[in-house]
Formats: structure tokens, sequence, C-alpha cells
């Protein structure tokens, strides 16, 4: 069976709620399927691989993001071109706001993005906390947990992860939750969100083995109940 290449993006400045939880969760669900996985943590001043099959990034402080800024620009053109050749991937809270096309500080400083997502973001006033649950046409019911300031306002031809059902989302005001583009996702989802999403998670790994296997058309189903039990626990949980 095919090896799939995991590229972990700043493990140690962006790792805020346990979303290391989402690399173990590809791992394993690829694993349980006979995949053989590798992962490859890109730290500051490492050189990213030509080939990665998924890209993942987490969630980090004010600090981590200004610790990685310069490096993320160093790499932006490869990965501009990762995602826009549709290598699915999954960035978080902090890294999913970088790779906008700017996050605009509360003293009206511009910190420029990568621009591999169609987004931009504003510190608000406030910090959004909470359960969030959300719901997609491809993945259905998403749950999670997000802690952010920043508000985050999708193109007007970008496509949100999700429509919010509980919480605030992006913005706390359009109701929209992430972004979508190609097979990639952006999120404020926390938690680790994937071990609670069995079904984005496997959207990540059936896209990855798609590029590598066009013949290949599903995934071998797992028993999910301890996953659906977890999401089902956090989808009833008060905001």
């Amino acid at each position: 069976m095919s090896d799939l290449t995991i590229l972990h993006l700043y493990p140690k400045e962006m790792n805020l709620y346990g979303d290391h939880g989402n690399i173990l969760a590809l791992k394993r669900r690829a694993e349980w399927r006979g995949y053989q996985v590798k992962v490859i943590e890109h730290h500051l001043g490492d050189t990213i691989p030509k080939h990665v099959d998924i890209v993942f990034g987490g969630g980090g402080q004010d600090s981590g993001q200004s610790k990685i800024e310069q490096d993320l620009r160093n790499n932006a053109a490869h990965i501009k071109e990762l995602i826009d050749q549709g290598t699915p991937g999954l960035v978080v809270c902090g890294l999913y706001q970088l790779f906008g096309e700017y996050f605009q500080t509360n003293d009206q400083q511009k910190i420029q993005g990568i621009g591999a997502l169609r987004c931009h973001t504003i510190a608000g006033p406030t910090r959004l906390i909470g359960n969030i649950v959300i719901s997609s046409p491809e993945f259905g019911e998403i749950v999670g947990y997000e802690n952010h300031s920043g508000l985050t306002q999708l193109a007007k031809d970008s496509r949100p992860f999700g429509t919010v059902v509980q919480g605030a989302g992006n913005n706390g005001t359009d109701l929209t939750e992430g972004i979508l583009y190609k097979n990639f996702i952006g999120t404020y989802l926390h938690g680790p969100i994937l071990p609670k999403n069995p079904r984005v998670a496997d959207f990540l790994i059936l896209k990855a083995l798609q590029r590598k296997d066009p013949s290949i058309k599903r995934l071998k189903a797992l028993n999910d109940n301890v996953e659906l039990h977890a999401h089902s626990v956090a989808a009833n949980r008060p905001r």
C-alpha cells in the first residue's frame, strides 16, 4: 500500500489545546487501514520537502506567531503551490490567520500573511471562547472548542468550512466558520478537532491517497463508536 507523508508545521511554537492530537488521529486512522505514515516536523530554519501528502499546523499564542512569522514567509511560495495543487491540509487558529492575507492588530499594525487562503483577520475587542458546533454539507455536524480574539472575514468568493450552529465562528456575526479551499481547511476549532470528527480526518486521508492513486474511491470503514461518543458529548456541552 502507499505510504503517506504528513508535514507538521512548527510543533513547538504552535500546539495549543492538544492540537498535536490531530497528527495522532491522522496517523492512527491511516495505519489502521494498513498504510504506513511518516510525520515530518518542520522547525524554524528547516527546508520543507518538495513532496508531502498532508499539511498540518496548530494554534499558538501571539509570541509563537511572532517567532514563526518570517520562516513562514520564507516558505510561502512552496506552501501555496502545495495547496493550489490540491494537497489536503488543516491549519488551526493562529496558523489559519497567518495563512490568510493579513492580521491587523489593535494598534492598526498589519502582519502580512502568506495569502494561501482568501481571508483576513482583524483583532477584536474581546475573546470568543467556548464550545462550538458547526454544520457542513461535506462533513455534517462538526464539534470543537474556540478561543480567539481575531475576527476573520472571508473573501466574497471564499467558501466557509461550515455554518455556526452554536458558538461564534470566524467573527461572531456572519455565522461562517473557517474556510475550505480545494482540499485545504482553515479553522478556529481546537480540541483537537480530528479525533472527535472522524469524517474530517478521513477526508484529508482520502484526498491524500487519491492524489497518489486516483483509482481509490473510498476508505475502509472503521469502528468509530468511541469517536462518535466523544463527538456527541462535545456537541451537547453548553457553550
